[in-house]
């Protein structure tokens, strides 16, 4: 559609039909002054607004797991270090002596 004719459409109904008495005066300035007027929508401060609302029952939530984790009394036994195992699995080729006749 063309926006040029649509303007011309539309200010030609406009002028057609008067503005009525039952409008208040300066009503369109008023409306216009209180769309200005409104401040835009910050999406970062919404987020960061519950993000520190959340932190509260977060911190609540890892004190809890890890008092739990520490004072743990189950008749299990302990978990095997898994700090060593990985270290000896990753430098497992470098303890293997290297073969004689490689050359450096």
């Amino acid at each position: 559609m063309n926006l040029a004719e649509l303007q011309k459409k539309l200010f030609s109904v406009a002028r057609a039909n008067p503005p009525s008495d039952r409008v208040p005066y300066a009503f369109e300035k008023r409306i216009m002054a209180h769309l200005a007027a409104r401040s835009v929508l910050d999406h970062g401060a919404l987020w960061a607004r519950g993000l520190w609302r959340a932190l509260a029952p977060c911190v609540a939530i890892m004190l809890l797991l890890t008092a739990w984790s520490l004072f743990d009394t189950s008749s299990n036994p302990p978990a095997p270090d898994l700090s060593q195992d990985f270290e000896n699995t990753v430098l497992a080729a470098v303890g293997q002596d290297q073969p004689a006749d490689s050359a450096w």
